[in-house]
C-alpha cells in the first residue's frame, strides 16, 4: 500500500451528463455540478476498479477499521475495502492512516463516515500541529494534522485533477499547473466569520448553540474561538456572543452572526456586526471601504501576492511572437474594485462591471481613496457587459471573477464574440472554472485561445479551498 499524499489514482473519462446521472444514483438527492459532493462522488467513481456489489455490506453506525490510501479534492481520506469494491470517505485522515470509523450514511458503492480515532498514523501526520480544540468535528478545516507544504502540494493536484474531469481537453493543451502560492499567514488570517444558532420549535429557555456546522451533520458545534479568525475577532467574540446569548428567549428561529475585522485609519481594529456598516481593508498601499456584509476576500495577508500576480498575467506577452501589450483593462463581476484598482497601474483605462449599484458606488470610492484615476464602474449585469464595452478587443484585457457556479453560457458566448486578447479568469471553485475554459476552447470561437498558466493560491489555509487563476490568451 502506498502512503503518498499525492498517490495518483487512476482519473475516468466522465462527462458531464454521466456525472450528473451519477449524482442523482449515488446520493440522497442530486447534488449540485462541481460541489465538494459531486467532486467526492467523481472521486470515488475514479477508485473502484470492480462493479459494484449487489448488496451493502455493512450497517448504519457499525465501527470499522480501514487504511485510508487517498485523499479527496474535498479533504476527505478515502480507504478501500472488500477487494477494492467499496469506499468509505473518512474525514480529518491521510494517505497511510489507518483509522476507525464509525458508518453514518451507506449508498450503493460508498460509506460517509465518522472518524472515530487513529490507530496507525501516516507518515504525513503531525498532530502537534493541531491549532484548534474543535479540530476533527467542526467542518470548517481538513487539514491541520498536515505540514503546510503537504496542503499546498495538494491543492496543486485538486487543481490538476480538476482539469481532467471537467474540461474535457486534451492534455496536450494543459500546461503544467504551477505550485500553489502560499498564505503568509496560515493561521489568524481570516477577517470574516460568520457563527450560527438554531433555535427549536416552540423557542427556547436556555442557551443557544452558537457555532460553526459539525462535520457530517446537519447540527451546530458550540465553538468559543476559531484560531483561523483573525486575533482581534477571537478577542471580541466572547461579548458579542455573550449579547446574543441575553437576547437567546427573544429568538424565533435561527440566525447567522457577522463578525467582521476592520481597521480604522489610524491602524486601530475593530470587529464589525452590522451588516450596513462600512468597514475597511488593508492591505499592502491599498485601502477598501465596503459594507461588512458584501463579499470581499477574507484574507488580507495573502491580497497583494494575489493581486499581484493578477496585474503580471493581465500583462505579460508569456513569449507570445507580436503580441502587443494591451492598452485596456475590464473587470467583470468586479464588486467594490478589488482588480480594478489594485490592477490599474499600465492600462489607459480601466471599465469595471458589476450588477450591484452599491458595489459600484463603492468602487468609485475605493479608485477615488486609492489615488486611481483611470478606472470608470458602470452598474450592469456581467452576461450583458459586451454590450457597454467600446475599446477595441485586440487591446483589451479582462478578468473574470465569477460566484462559485461559474460563468453562465451566456455570458461565455458573449466573451467569445468579443474576443479580448488576454483573459484572467480567477476561480473559487477550480472545478466551474475547468468546465468554463473547456467550454472556450472547445468552440469554435475559441480555437485561437490557448492556456498559458494556471496557478492556484491558497487563500484558505487549513482547509480544502484553492483559488485558482488562469491565463488565456488569444492568438492572432
Amino acid at each position: 500500500m502506498t502512503t503518498e499524499l499525492n498517490r495518483q489514482l487512476p482519473v475516468p473519462e466522465i462527462s458531464n451528463k454521466r456525472a450528473r446521472k451519477l449524482s442523482k444514483r449515488r446520493a440522497k438527492k442530486p447534488v449540485e455540478e462541481g460541489s465538494a459532493g459531486h467532486v467526492l462522488q467523481l472521486d470515488i467513481e475514479g477508485l473502484l476498479e470492480h462493479p459494484p456489489l449487489s448488496n451493502i455490506p455493512f450497517e448504519r453506525f457499525q465501527e470499522i477499521e480501514v487504511d485510508i490510501v487517498y485523499l479527496s479534492s474535498s479533504g476527505d481520506g478515502i480507504g478501500l475495502v472488500l477487494e477494492g469494491r467499496y469506499a468509505v470517505v473518512v474525514p480529518f485522515s491521510l494517505p497511510g492512516d489507518r483509522v476507525k470509523a464509525k458508518l453514518h450514511f451507506l449508498a450503493e458503492t460508498y460509506a460517509l463516515a465518522d472518524f472515530l480515532e487513529v490507530l496507525t498514523p501516516s507518515k504525513d501526520r503531525d498532530d502537534n500541529l493541531i491549532g484548534c480544540k474543535y479540530f476533527g468535528k467542526c467542518g470548517g478545516c481538513q487539514y491541520q494534522m498536515l505540514p503546510y507544504e503537504k496542503q499546498l502540494q495538494q491543492k496543486k493536484k485538486v487543481i490538476e485533477k480538476a482539469f481532467r474531469y471537467f474540461s474535457k481537453l486534451d492534455p496536450s493543451k494543459l500546461p503544467q499547473v504551477e505550485s500553489t502560492v502560499g498564505s503568509p499567514l496560515q493561521y489568524n488570517y481570516r477577517t470574516k466569520i460568520t457563527p450560527h444558532f438554531d433555535v427549536p420549535k416552540g423557542g427556547t429557555n436556555g442557551p443557544l448553540t452558537i457555532g460553526f456546522q459539525e462535520k457530517g451533520r446537519r447540527r451546530v458545534l458550540d465553538i468559543e474561538e476559531c484560531p483561523i479568525a483573525t486575533k482581534k475577532i477571537n478577542e471580541s467574540y466572547p461579548k458579542i456572543i455573550g449579547e446574543v446569548q441575553d437576547r437567546a428567549s427573544t429568538y424565533k428561529r435561527g440566525a447567522t452572526i457577522l463578525m467582521r475585522d476592520s481597521m480604522n485609519d489610524d491602524g486601530e481594529h475593530s470587529v464589525i456586526t452590522d451588516h450596513k456598516a462600512i468597514v475597511t481593508e488593508s492591505f499592502g498601499d491599498f485601502k477598501f471601504v465596503f459594507p461588512a456584509g458584501a463579499f470581499f476576500q477574507n484574507n488580507n495577508s495573502i491580497l497583494p501576492d494575489f493581486t499581484g500576480y493578477v496585474r503580471k498575467q493581465l500583462l505579460n506577452p508569456f513569449g507570445h511572437e507580436n503580441y502587443q501589450k494591451p492598452k485596456y483593462f475590464v473587470d467583470a463581476y468586479c464588486g467594490s474594485g478589488l482588480f480594478s484598482v489594485a490592477c490599474s497601474e499600465g492600462f489607459d483605462s480601466v471599465i469595471g462591471v458589476e450588477i450591484s449599484a452599491d458595489s459600484v458606488h463603492y468602487a468609485k470610492e475605493n479608485a477615488q481613496r486609492n489615488n486611481v484615476s483611470n478606472t470608470n464602474f458602470i452598474v450592469g449585469e456581467a452576461e450583458k457587459i459586451f454590450s457597454s464595452i467600446e475599446t477595441p478587443s485586440a487591446e483589451t484585457a479582462m478578468v473574470v471573477d465569477p460566484p462559485r457556479k461559474g460563468c453562465d453560457q451566456v455570458f461565455l458566448n458573449q466573451l467569445l464574440e468579443y474576443g479580448p486578447s488576454r483573459v484572467v479568469y480567477i476561480s473559487c471553485n477550480v472545478h466551474t472554472q475547468a468546465r468554463d475554459v473547456g467550454y472556450i476552447l472547445h468552440h469554435e470561437l475559441g480555437k485561437n485561445f490557448k492556456i498559458d498558466e494556471i496557478r492556484g493560491f491558497d487563500l484558505f489555509p487549513q482547509s480544502h479551498h484553492v483559488e485558482s487563476i488562469l491565463t488565456l490568451t488569444k492568438l492572432n
